[in-house]
């Protein structure tokens, strides 16, 4: 059996290994080939065990030979993004204060869970200092490139498991979303990317959460099917986890089987504050006409939010890394911290309890608006970002004006701990991906997925990166 990575289905790959149509030794030989192939140019990948990976491959293929059973991901070779413990590698979180730690002793739950299920870690990828940004590079590894061109972002958090999985390299990497890290990426990308309600995928451990109250944790895959049959794997309560929620009766996998488009769904081209780049803006309301074609009915919505909750969101997430360096203030660690990380450290993250308070109220406030707009429709578009892809290091355009306001959409819905997708809605004329951003009910997880399901089938494939081709 050929073994191709942008073409096959997590579900196929791991049915050919449990049907002994292919080892798991080969599959990860390949991620390891494709890894030494297009990592150069990439940087998706900072850290990687071929060894151990090839071990955990042969006991694989060992159980197959002897008849055991194996799980529903058996020898999917896995990235595991570089925020996120993995036994055996140091969690450098992209940066210079924990690049020299120790290697992790143990997985987290996320990463633990999926090799119950029968990933298989091959490494750790690249992110941006603390998640801090929506561009992947850091003084610790550089910067990571876009598999559509590598002169430009893959975005960020989970910009290394974006462009590992666009790219190739491997099938799934695990990913989390504080802002829009998981959705960001994958619609740079051309990839699904889902945020799933805060608590669905476990954040306990050892150790707080980094970001509580925002960071949903997840996977980066090609497909929304892929995506769903790595989250079946990971869902459920632990006790760690003072936020995680009861395990959902039904299989979300089922839930996505003969998905359909829902009869009402609004669309907001703006959010109310957003400032669009307008060939985004058209390519997002050619995939929203065609939805229309197929029968859905389109309530546009010009204003959500009344104004930009950028403040709230940057207040609690400064605060939050503000707490995590705060053991390397007034050590020389402290200056190989990216300049910009701590001036956001120490003009958002130094405010008072009540400032961070209210930064909480602003999302208890947002969700009120999301009550009332979901009386009258089941989901909500919007662009998911306001550009397409930044050059490498750029803060990013909009309309021809340097601006970091390219993301504005997404942190919305993590300060709401709403479900939140992205599919692939078309290139720009450089061809380069652009997103469409669903958002649904809390806890409507289900809702989310099989739209986006429904859509990733009406829509064109976004098709191979020229880099991977």
């Amino acid at each position: 059996m050929a073994i191709d990575f942008l073409s096959q289905t997590v579900t196929e790959l791991a049915e050919a290994v449990r049907g002994g149509e292919v080892t798991a030794t080969a599959l990860v030989q390949h991620a390891l080939e494709r890894i030494d192939a297009l990592n150069g140019p990439l940087n998706a990948f900072v850290a990687l065990d071929a060894e151990a990976a090839l071990v955990e491959a042969k006991r694989q293929d060992d159980c197959i030979a002897a008849g055991e059973p194996l799980g529903p991901l058996a020898g999917i070779p896995l990235g595991v993004k570089d925020l996120e413990d993995a036994m055996g590698f140091v969690t450098t979180r992209g940066s210079a204060a924990f690049a020299d730690g120790p290697s992790a002793t143990r997985d987290s739950a996320l990463v633990e869970r999926l090799k119950a299920a029968g990933a298989i870690v091959v490494g750790k990828t690249n992110t941006p200092e603390l998640a801090y940004m929506a561009d992947t590079v850091n003084a610790t590894f550089g910067p990571t490139r876009n598999p559509w061109n590598v002169e430009h972002s893959p975005g960020g958090s989970s910009g290394g498991s974006a462009a590992a999985v666009a790219a190739g390299m491997v099938p799934l990497a695990t990913a989390s979303d504080g802002g829009g890290s998981i959705r960001i990426p994958a619609a740079l990308c051309g990839l699904p990317g889902f945020k799933p309600s805060l608590g669905r995928v476990p954040s306990g451990g050892a150790h707080a959460p980094d970001w509580h109250h925002l960071s949903s944790k997840g996977v980066q895959a090609r497909t929304v099917a892929d995506t769903v049959v790595a989250l079946d794997a990971v869902l459920g309560p632990d006790p760690t986890d003072l936020r995680s929620l009861p395990m959902p009766e039904p299989s979300w996998l089922g839930a996505i089987e003969g998905a359909h488009l829902p009869a009402k769904v609004a669309w907001s081209p703006t959010l109310g504050y957003a400032e669009v780049d307008k060939e985004v803006a058209a390519i997002c309301e050619r995939a929203v006409g065609r939805l229309s074609d197929l029968g859905v009915e389109i309530v546009e919505v010009p204003t959500v939010f009344p104004h930009d909750p950028v403040g709230a969101w940057l207040t609690l997430t400064s605060a939050y890394n503000a707490r995590t360096l705060a053991p390397f203030r007034g050590t020389e660690v402290w200056d190989r911290i990216d300049p910009r990380l701590r001036a956001l450290v120490d003009n958002f993250g130094a405010g008072s309890a009540e400032a961070l308070v209210k930064a909480e109220d602003v999302g208890h406030e947002l969700n009120l608006r999301l009550v009332e707009l979901f009386h009258d429709a089941r989901i909500l578009l919007t662009p998911t970002t306001a550009a397409a892809a930044p050059r490498s290091g750029e803060a990013g355009m909009v309309n021809g004006k340097a601006s970091s306001a390219w993301v504005s959409f997404t942190y919305p819905f993590n300060m709401t701990r709403s479900p939140a997708g992205s599919v692939c809605a078309g290139f720009t004329a450089a061809g380069l991906p652009v997103g469409l951003q669903l958002v649904g009910p809390q806890h409507g997880d289900m809702i989310v997925l099989r739209t986006m399901a429904a859509i990733e089938a009406a829509l064109p494939p976004s098709g191979r990166p020229p880099i991977a081709s």
